[in-house]
């Protein structure tokens, strides 16, 4: 992934967290807010409720993937932040693609292939 596609700085997640539109399920909280961009932008977040870092980077791991071999079929022109439930820790990379899946349905961000 690029770098100007990544969400780095405290500033950006604060401004998608303050302004933004929220979905979730069992494993991931989706926030999300339009952006004056082209394309998309995605944030990933594990919290220390998860575990170790051997742990959270799993999770995160899992997800980045998930979001990467789902990217083509997400809308463009947002700032996107998936957020990891305790619940993650214990998934397999199947149920986290769900998850992401569904959380884009339901938010509308999904396209249809």
């Amino acid at each position: 992934m690029d770098k100007k596609r990544k969400l780095r700085s405290n500033n950006d997640f604060r401004n998608v967290y303050n302004n933004r539109k929220s979905f979730a399920n069992k494993y991931l909280v989706m926030f999300f807010k339009k952006n004056n961009y082209g394309f998309n932008r995605v944030g990933f977040s594990v919290s220390k409720k998860i575990g170790k870092a051997v742990v959270r980077n799993k999770v995160k791991r899992r997800i980045k993937e998930s979001y990467r071999n789902n990217d083509d079929r997400i809308k463009q022109g947002y700032d996107i932040i998936y957020l990891s439930r305790v619940r993650a820790k214990d998934a397999t990379y199947k149920q986290i693609e769900s998850a992401l899946i569904h959380l884009g349905k339901i938010s509308g961000l999904l396209m249809k292939r």
